[in-house]
């Protein structure tokens, strides 16, 4: 094949029977290079099946009981002051027997020892409670 460069001889267009393809591997070249990146992602050496993520959004509901934790250590049901973890499990001994039984959500301070939240969950325990959680503050958006 021979390209001239400058004007032709003849007045007359020439027509080129040549197949362009340049776009062609241009394309070729793409789809290449997505099948390379894709195909690790997809195959994979053990079957596993993965959970699903859901956000739902959960109501607080007005019989669980909160449960909270201050810096210092005291114990606070709602907002009554509790003077031991005798005195919860008592309590929460009369809440477990109510059906259905409501969940107890725990609000520790972010300063508190953990030995004082893990007293609260041990007094959940020794009551017979069930649905035990905690309430946390989400992270901030963006960063």
């Amino acid at each position: 094949m021979s390209m001239s460069v400058g004007p032709s001889e003849g007045d007359e267009d020439e027509v080129v029977s040549a197949i362009n393809t340049t776009p062609l591997v241009d394309v070729m070249l793409v789809l290449l290079i997505i099948f390379l990146i894709t195909i690790p992602v997809v195959t994979t050496s053990i079957p596993v099946r993965l959970p699903k993520e859901t956000n739902e959004v959960r109501e607080t509901k007005p019989e669980n009981i909160n449960i909270s934790v201050d810096a210092a250590g005291r114990i606070f049901w709602n907002d009554l002051q509790i003077a031991n973890t005798n005195a919860l499990v008592e309590r929460l001994k009369k809440i477990s027997l109510i059906d259905p039984q409501p969940a107890v959500q725990i609000r520790g301070d972010g300063g508190a020892n953990y030995d004082s939240v893990g007293r609260v969950i041990y007094a959940c325990q020794r009551a017979g409670i069930a649905k035990v959680g905690f309430i946390l503050e989400p992270p901030a958006r963006g960063g």
